[in-house]
Protein backbone atom coordinates (compact mmCIF):
# COMPACT_ATOMS: atom_id res chain seq x y z
CA UNK A 1 0.00 0.00 0.00
CA UNK A 2 1.40 3.73 -0.69
CA UNK A 3 2.12 5.72 2.18
CA UNK A 4 -1.25 8.46 2.40
CA UNK A 5 -4.07 6.62 1.04
CA UNK A 6 -7.03 7.33 2.13
CA UNK A 7 -10.61 6.70 1.50
CA UNK A 8 -13.37 10.30 2.35
CA UNK A 9 -10.25 11.21 4.22
CA UNK A 10 -9.78 7.67 6.62
CA UNK A 11 -6.67 6.38 6.37
CA UNK A 12 -6.73 2.99 4.48
CA UNK A 13 -4.93 0.31 7.04
CA UNK A 14 -3.31 -2.80 5.43
CA UNK A 15 -5.68 -4.84 8.01
CA UNK A 16 -8.71 -3.28 5.82
CA UNK A 17 -7.42 -4.03 2.76
CA UNK A 18 -7.30 -7.48 4.37
CA UNK A 19 -10.59 -7.71 5.61
CA UNK A 20 -11.89 -6.42 1.73
CA UNK A 21 -9.72 -9.33 0.75
CA UNK A 22 -11.25 -11.96 3.02
CA UNK A 23 -14.68 -10.68 2.12
CA UNK A 24 -14.28 -10.69 -1.45
CA UNK A 25 -12.68 -14.30 -1.39
CA UNK A 26 -16.09 -15.22 0.36
CA UNK A 27 -18.42 -14.26 -2.38
CA UNK A 28 -20.23 -11.31 -2.60
CA UNK A 29 -24.09 -11.43 -1.71
CA UNK A 30 -25.04 -10.32 -5.37
CA UNK A 31 -28.87 -10.21 -3.94
CA UNK A 32 -27.91 -7.83 -1.44
CA UNK A 33 -25.93 -5.36 -3.58
CA UNK A 34 -29.08 -4.68 -5.60
CA UNK A 35 -31.36 -4.23 -2.57
CA UNK A 36 -28.70 -0.99 -1.47
CA UNK A 37 -30.58 0.86 -3.87
CA UNK A 38 -27.71 3.08 -5.09
CA UNK A 39 -27.99 6.24 -7.15
CA UNK A 40 -30.75 9.02 -6.89
CA UNK A 41 -34.57 7.37 -6.38
CA UNK A 42 -36.63 7.25 -9.40
CA UNK A 43 -39.20 9.92 -10.05
CA UNK A 44 -41.42 7.90 -11.84
CA UNK A 45 -42.06 4.03 -14.03
CA UNK A 46 -39.49 5.78 -16.81
CA UNK A 47 -36.17 6.76 -16.44
CA UNK A 48 -36.04 10.35 -15.76
CA UNK A 49 -33.95 12.64 -18.70
CA UNK A 50 -31.30 15.31 -17.45
CA UNK A 51 -31.54 18.44 -19.37
CA UNK A 52 -28.76 20.93 -18.84
CA UNK A 53 -29.70 24.37 -17.99
CA UNK A 54 -27.58 27.68 -18.31
CA UNK A 55 -28.04 29.78 -15.34
CA UNK A 56 -26.31 33.45 -14.72
CA UNK A 57 -24.31 33.82 -11.51
CA UNK A 58 -27.26 36.13 -10.67
CA UNK A 59 -29.90 33.77 -11.56
CA UNK A 60 -28.54 31.15 -10.07
CA UNK A 61 -28.46 33.26 -6.76
CA UNK A 62 -32.09 33.78 -7.27
CA UNK A 63 -33.15 30.68 -7.47
CA UNK A 64 -31.67 29.49 -4.79
CA UNK A 65 -32.59 31.76 -2.57
CA UNK A 66 -36.17 31.34 -3.49
CA UNK A 67 -35.64 27.95 -3.03
CA UNK A 68 -34.36 27.57 0.30
CA UNK A 69 -37.35 30.44 1.14
CA UNK A 70 -39.53 27.67 -0.13
CA UNK A 71 -37.52 24.90 1.58
CA UNK A 72 -37.19 22.76 -1.94
CA UNK A 73 -34.39 22.01 -3.92
CA UNK A 74 -33.01 23.55 -7.03
CA UNK A 75 -34.77 20.55 -9.43
CA UNK A 76 -37.59 20.48 -7.18
CA UNK A 77 -38.12 24.42 -7.47
CA UNK A 78 -37.90 24.31 -11.53
CA UNK A 79 -40.47 21.16 -12.37
CA UNK A 80 -42.81 23.18 -9.84
CA UNK A 81 -42.65 26.86 -11.98
CA UNK A 82 -42.40 24.31 -15.32
CA UNK A 83 -46.08 22.69 -14.34
CA UNK A 84 -47.05 25.78 -13.37
CA UNK A 85 -46.48 27.58 -16.76
CA UNK A 86 -47.53 24.22 -18.62
CA UNK A 87 -50.74 25.02 -17.04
Amino acid sequence: MSEGETIDGVPVTDEQIQAWADEAEAGIDVDMLKKRGRGRPGRGAEPAQVVALRLTPQELAELDALAARAHKTRSELIRAALAAYAT
